[in-house]
């Protein structure tokens, strides 16, 4: 069985919120940079999830805390607070390193 990625997690999202954000996605078509993974149910899980990949480009506000672990993952979920279909991902700074 091949290892599970897990580049991002957010707490389960309710009802409502879910379908707003699922209302704006689109599915991705070839050529998404995860094409191939899988994906685990949580940290240190080996239960894969089925998922459907979406075009990356729906930014939204998430609300995280500041521990990370030794690899610089963020140990806790983030949690959703809102969409922003009103930006764009070029009108978001582009995180490339956790801060020290």
């Amino acid at each position: 069985m091949a290892a599970c990625s897990t580049p991002g997690r957010t707490t389960t999202l309710a009802q409502t919120a879910s379908s707003t954000v699922a209302g704006l996605l689109a599915p991705a078509g070839h050529g998404h940079p995860w094409t191939g993974w899988s994906f685990c149910a949580g940290w240190g899980s080996r239960e894969t999830l089925n998922v459907t990949l979406v075009k990356p480009e729906l930014v939204v506000e998430v609300g995280i805390d500041v521990a990370r672990d030794a690899s610089g993952r963020w140990r806790h979920p983030a949690r959703l607070h809102r969409a922003r279909p009103d930006l764009s991902p070029t009108d978001v700074p582009r995180m490339t390193a956790p801060p020290q």
